[in-house]
């Protein structure tokens, strides 16, 4: 990194229903389009960034985190009030933090996480439109939790990666998947935290497929050690809907002093 050049990292949080996803598209209308423009409008220069974890058209993010190399110096506090005067009002950024150069949102990661909300009701979603997944089936919570279960630790997750994954090795660990639920029965919100040391490309969707299967009775607990067993798509429930999805954020060494938390993580249920 040269000299004057300072590398900063950034909390970005946003709501993707109107966007193609995170990543830099030729027509734009991506979140790291309509980020890297906001910066350089701010910077008055062009900025390019890094970020932690891909997202798909219409998930959403509490934390996702980038970096970028900046060669004019600015106050945190007005990296945050400056870029967010020009960002739309679904993207904001949360924190920013001065970085040392070897710091990498992507590489430097040693895991990451993900959040899916879900409506459990008779009728469909209305206020929460694309913000939640929905499922008008009651949803057995025990089931999901002995099903999710099977799938801690390191495996071979080919059976939930997407034929477009690039992931040069289906090998991941999932450190924990955390089901809880709020309201009652045939009307509730379900929460599922998903941490593990990296994800493939619609593994969360399409274990949350599995597990609303497993829920709604479909299909047994003891199935998903079949479907990870079989190491093939086809053994798994269909993808389920972008819509209840966040990237809720990376962790890092202590020592880069990376938040993990932001004020939009207790709004939602």
């Amino acid at each position: 990194m040269s000299a004057g050049v300072q590398r900063i990292a950034l909390g970005v949080a946003y709501r993707g229903t109107a966007y193609r996803g995170w990543q830099s598209q030729p027509g734009g209308g991506t979140v790291q389009d309509a980020l890297e423009a906001a910066l350089g409008r701010f910077a008055d220069v062009p900025v390019s960034v890094v970020c932690a974890g891909r997202t798909d058209a219409g998930v959403h993010a509490f934390n996702q985190v980038v970096h970028l190399d900046s060669p004019v110096q600015r106050e945190p506090f007005s990296w945050l009030r400056g870029t967010n005067r020009y960002l739309p009002r679904d993207i904001g950024l949360q924190w920013c933090q001065p970085v040392p150069e070897d710091f990498h949102a992507r590489f430097a990661a040693t895991g990451r996480r993900y959040r899916y909300l879900l409506l459990e009701s008779a009728l469909r979603p209305a206020l929460e439109t694309g913000q939640v997944g929905w499922i008008f089936r009651p949803l057995d919570g025990p089931a999901m939790r002995a099903a999710a279960a099977h799938l801690i630790g390191e495996h071979d997750f080919s059976s939930f990666r997407s034929a477009e994954c690039q992931a040069r090795s289906p090998v991941k660990t999932l450190r924990g998947i955390a089901i809880q639920s709020r309201g009652e029965p045939g009307s509730r919100y379900w929460r599922f935290d998903f941490d593990g040391s990296a994800f493939l490309h619609h593994m969360v969707r399409n274990i949350m497929g599995c597990l609303v299967a497993v829920g709604s009775g479909r299909q047994p607990p003891d199935w998903l050690l079949a479907v990870l067993a079989a190491r093939h798509r086809d053994a798994a429930a269909p993808t389920f809907a972008a819509d209840g999805l966040y990237f809720a954020g990376a962790d890092y060494d202590a020592r880069y002093g990376i938040p993990t938390h932001t004020p939009a993580m207790d709004w939602f249920p």
